[in-house]
């Protein structure tokens, strides 16, 4: 589509469903299709959608791949993420059909934060274990043995990928008392370490050996997927925790459950699975692991903000301009 032939009003095509003053907002905007009973689109849904749209709004739990976009009608001018990963968009093929993606950085940096530490909580102090306790109805009473757990201060937490939600996360940790070290392509300024009190390790091996917490904050791609695989889950001590809030793909979750029910790995607080919603249910039978629903970036305020960055993506293009939001890699 060239710009002289964008519209004023696009038709735009949602598919998932988005909060109500979102939707209500796009409606007023766009010529907006919404997805009334957010069921996912399977393939052939979304084919349908991009043979006779202007603009796609997708999320994470729709795989826009190069056939999708190879087939996509002439009218599609924009691909509007509904998130900030893009990692399920095949961003080579959107490139040679000339289709800008966009996403939403930043918007979900503190929710996200707050549920990885809410997980480095939960998990030493075991706190699943004790609410399945209360709610079964076999708690006699409180004990000096009963639900012992670890305290989180003084512990060293290794931060995988310190970028926006890395470094929020690191600033909640050490006001709990924990060290903070990271392992990053490249290191923080100095300035930033000294405000974080932050230990950067060229070497994510030498780090994964060093701590007693791990939580990983990098996207899922080629250089990131399976990177805590078996043999780097062997560098980390029994004692270690694992959290994964960020995506499931970066961590070998067979090596992980391997690990914890071995005893090889004291516990782990995941919020992200390889094959969600499918969970091994080896994991589930395991009591040392506590387990959200990618709930991570789930609140009100984070999902209004997120749509009002799509909206005015797609407003940016429709007035012939570069969306603030494009993702750049594989663009000129």
């Amino acid at each position: 589509m060239t710009d002289r032939a964008r519209p004023l009003r696009p038709k735009v095509v949602v598919t998932r469903r988005l909060p109500a003053a979102t939707e209500n907002r796009m409606c007023e905007l766009f010529d907006a299709e919404l997805n009334a009973d957010d069921r996912a689109m399977s393939a052939a849904g979304l084919a349908a959608a991009m043979m006779d749209c202007d603009v796609l709004v997708p999320s994470v739990t729709d795989t826009i791949d190069a056939a999708l976009i190879e087939a996509a009608g002439q009218r599609l001018g924009l691909i509007a993420n509904f998130g900030a990963g893009v990692n399920h968009i095949d961003l080579k093929a959107a490139r040679a059909r000339g289709i800008p993606v966009t996403n939403t950085p930043g918007v979900l940096t503190q929710d996200t934060a707050d549920m990885t530490m809410a997980l480095i909580l939960s998990v030493p102090r075991r706190l699943a274990e004790g609410e399945k306790l209360v709610r079964s109805g076999k708690w006699k009473g409180w004990s000096p043995g009963g639900m012992l757990g670890h305290r989180i201060g003084g512990k060293a937490l290794g931060i995988v990928g310190m970028g926006r939600i890395g470094q929020a996360v690191a600033a909640r940790a050490r006001a709990f008392g924990l060290t903070i070290h990271y392992h990053n392509r490249h290191r923080l300024p100095a300035v930033v370490e000294a405000q974080l009190g932050a230990v950067w390790h060229a070497d994510l091996d030498a780090m994964l050996a060093a701590i007693d917490i791990l939580t990983i904050h990098t996207p899922l791609n080629a250089d990131s997927r399976g990177l805590i695989d078996a043999r780097r889950i062997a560098l980390l001590r029994p004692h270690v925790y694992l959290i994964n809030a960020s995506r499931g793909g970066i961590v070998d979750e067979d090596a992980m459950r391997d690990a914890l029910e071995a005893g090889r790995l004291a516990g782990a607080g995941l919020d992200v699975w390889a094959h969600e919603p499918a969970i091994d249910p080896r994991l589930l039978a395991l009591s040392n692991v506590v387990m959200t629903p990618h709930m991570g970036s789930a609140t009100l305020e984070g999902r209004i903000d997120t749509g009002d960055k799509v909206i005015a993506n797609i407003r940016a293009w429709c007035d012939g301009h570069r969306p603030p939001d494009q993702v750049l890699d594989g663009w000129a």
